[in-house]
């Protein structure tokens, strides 16, 4: 018989998977913001750049935490195979895979800010722009597997968290419109920090 006291483990993993959905769409919605030049107050940029890196450290530190504390759920009794090898977790596979995907991209997309100077800058800033596709595959993963999404609250914050990403996105992808200039619509900026380009 399964101890009713243990499902706080579960709790809090739900938790947590709540909040780093939310910082996760935070983080996207202001690096797309800023590769496609939404924000442009002057002396802003700086800090966004500095929230916008803090944010994915604590968002990927709350995805360890969301997928650890489950080790310790006494109803699903996952292992550590189940929880970071897609597909593979007997709970709603297919939604807990993509979110393990989902995981992972974002550690990869996230952590190779710091080794951009290895990888070069034009490949960091190419592979950074797939952080729409971890953000996507997190929400198919929330309203696949998540015990909340119908909840009117669940329901408002990932419609909350998704319109701002969709409006910038599409922005983003908006063909420059040529300068009576002649010059480019943006000037090439330096290296960026860990998720101006996305």
């Amino acid at each position: 018989m399964v101890d009713p006291t243990n499902q706080d483990f579960w709790f809090a993993s739900r938790a947590f998977g709540i909040v780093a959905m939310l910082l996760l769409g935070i983080s996207v919605a202001v690096g797309l913001a800023m590769s496609g030049r939404l924000m442009r107050r002057p002396g802003s940029t700086a800090r966004l750049r500095h929230f916008h890196e803090s944010a994915t450290l604590v968002t990927l530190g709350l995805i360890v935490a969301h997928g650890g504390l489950l080790l310790f759920d006494s109803y699903l009794r996952p292992g550590l195979l189940a929880i970071t090898v897609p597909f593979t977790l007997a709970y709603r596979p297919l939604y807990t895979g993509l979110g393990t995907i989902a995981g992972w991209l974002a550690a990869i997309l996230g952590l190779s800010f710091y080794a951009r100077r290895r990888i070069g800058a034009r490949t960091w800033r190419r592979m950074h722009r797939f952080t729409i596709v971890a953000y996507v595959l997190a929400l198919v993963h929330v309203i696949g597997s998540g015990t909340d999404v119908r909840s009117p609250w669940m329901l408002a914050l990932l419609t909350g968290l998704t319109a701002p990403i969709a409006f910038a996105f599409s922005y983003r992808m908006l063909p420059a419109a040529p300068a009576a200039s002649g010059l480019p619509r943006h000037p090439t900026t330096p290296d960026l920090p860990a998720s101006e380009s996305t």
